[in-house]
C-alpha cells in the first residue's frame, strides 16, 4: 500500500528546514521571490550537469563580467565561451547567450515571469522554466530534476527507475501538486526539494535519513526501501580514445589555434590542431609516425620538425581521451594558416577551422575546453 503523505505537512517541514539549513550560495542571496531573474537564468544554466562547487567558482565572475541581460546579449560568442571555460557542456553557454539576446529583443531586457514565456528561450526546458518562475518570481510552478525525482520517489515509496517514462509523468504531476500546496512559499519549497536531494536524500544505498525533515513522512524509510528506491542506473561504458594534438609556434612564440566545427564535442571552441581519428591505434601508429617524422610532408605544416612533448588525459562522462602532444616551429607563419591539415590524404583531417596565431594573453580570452588548457599546460611544462 502506497503511503498517504499530507502535502501541506510536507511543505511546512521542508520550508522550515530549508530556512535554517540551506547552504549560502551566491545566487541565493535575496530570498525566493526577491531575486533577479537574470541571476536565476545564469545560475540554472550553469547548474545543469555541473557540481555546485564548480559553479560557485564561476558564477560571481561571470556576473561581474556580464552584469545584466544587455551586457551578455551584446557580448561576442568568444567572450561568453571564455567566461564559461571550466564548466563544460559548452552548448549551455551558447544557449544562455542566445536566451539573453531573445530576452533583450522580445521581453524588453527583463527575464519573463511566466513558464510559457520562459519556455520560448533557447536552452530553457520545463525544469529550468519552473525553477526560474518559482524561485525568482514565486510563480506556482513545479520542478523535477534528478534530486527532486529521487526525493519524491522515496517519500511516496514509488519503486522503479527515475528515467522511466511513466515515472517522469508521475513525478511532474506530483511536483505540480505540491507546488500548488506550497502557495506563496513555492520558491522556498522547490529549493528545499533540490537542497534535500543534494545534501541529505542523496543517491546510493545510505542517504542521511536521520537528518531529513521528512523523516516521519517518508514511505521508503518506513518500508526499509531507501537503498532500492529509485532503482540504480546502469553505468555507461567509458570509451577510451587516443588523439594527436600539435602545438605549432611561430618565430614570435605565438601558438597556432583553430576553431572546432559547429557540431559534436567542444563545438566551436578553440584548440591546437588535433587528429581525432588516426589510422591504426592512434598517434603511435606507423602511418601517423611516418607523417610526423617527415618535414617534407605536404600541406600547411610542410617543413616543420615535430618533437614529442608528453601526454595528458581528460575523463568526460562517456569518454576518456588521452592527448599525445607534439610541438614544432613554423618557419613561414602564413603557410600554416592556409589549407586543410591531413595526415594521409585519406580523410584523416585535423580538427581546427578558421586558424589563427594567438599569444599567451590572447589564448586566455579565447573559448577553450579544460582539455585544451591542460594540453597547453603540459606543453609549457615540457618545454621548460
Amino acid at each position: 500500500m502506497k503511503p498517504k503523505v499530507n502535502g501541506e505537512e510536507l511543505v511546512e517541514a521542508l520550508v522550515v528546514w530549508f530556512g535554517s539549513q540551506k547552504r549560502d550560495l551566491p545566487w541565493r542571496r535575496g530570498g525566493p521571490g526577491a531575486r533577479d531573474g537574470y541571476a536565476a537564468l545564469v545560475s540554472e544554466a550553469m547548474l545543469q550537469q555541473t557540481q555546485v562547487s564548480r559553479v560557485i567558482e564561476k558564477f560571481e565572475r561571470f556576473i561581474a563580467r556580464f552584469p545584466n541581460i544587455s551586457s551578455l546579449a551584446l557580448a561576442s560568442e568568444d567572450d561568453v565561451l571564455s567566461a564559461w571555460a571550466g564548466l563544460g557542456y559548452y552548448r549551455r553557454a551558447r544557449h544562455l547567450h542566445a536566451a539573453a539576446r531573445r530576452v533583450a529583443e522580445s521581453y524588453e531586457g527583463i527575464v519573463p515571469r511566466r513558464v510559457e514565456d520562459l519556455l520560448t528561450l533557447p536552452g530553457v526546458g520545463r525544469y529550468t522554466a519552473g525553477a526560474i518562475a518559482s524561485i525568482a518570481y514565486n510563480q506556482p510552478a513545479g520542478i523535477v530534476d534528478g534530486n527532486v525525482s529521487r526525493v519524491l520517489l522515496r517519500i511516496f515509496a514509488r519503486p522503479g527507475s527515475a528515467d522511466d517514462k511513466l515515472t517522469i509523468v508521475w513525478a511532474w504531476a506530483k511536483a505540480e501538486e505540491l507546488a500548488a500546496a506550497a502557495g506563496k512559499r513555492v520558491g522556498s519549497f522547490n529549493e528545499a526539494m533540490m537542497e534535500l536531494g543534494a545534501t541529505v536524500c542523496t543517491p546510493g544505498p545510505a542517504p542521511a535519513c536521520e537528518r531529513c525533515p521528512a523523516y516521519k513522512l517518508c514511505g521508503a524509510r518506513k518500508a526499509g526501501l531507501t537503498a532500492t528506491i529509485p532503482s540504480p542506473k546502469a553505468r555507461a561504458r567509458v570509451q577510451a580514445r587516443r588523439w594527436l594534438t600539435l602545438v605549432v609556434t611561430d618565430s614570435r612564440g605565438r601558438v597556432l589555434v583553430g576553431r572546432r566545427s559547429a557540431d559534436g564535442l567542444w563545438a566551436r571552441l578553440w584548440q591546437t590542431p588535433t587528429l581525432e581519428h588516426a589510422s591504426g591505434e592512434g598517434p603511435e601508429s606507423h602511418t601517423v609516425q611516418a607523417w610526423l617524422n617527415n618535414p617534407e610532408r605536404e600541406g600547411p605544416l610542410k617543413g616543420i620538425a615535430f618533437t614529442y612533448v608528453g601526454e595528458c588525459t581528460r575523463t568526460l562522462t562517456h569518454r576518456k581521451i588521452t592527448f599525445a602532444i607534439y610541438t614544432g616551429r613554423a618557419a613561414a607563419a602564413s603557410r600554416a594558416l592556409k589549407g586543410a591539415i591531413t595526415c594521409t590524404g585519406k580523410g584523416e583531417e585535423f580538427q581546427g577551422e578558421q586558424r589563427r596565431w594567438a599569444d599567451e594573453a590572447e589564448i586566455l580570452t579565447l573559448g577553450m575546453s579544460n582539455a585544451q588548457l591542460a594540453v597547453l599546460a603540459q606543453w609549457r611544462n615540457g618545454r621548460a
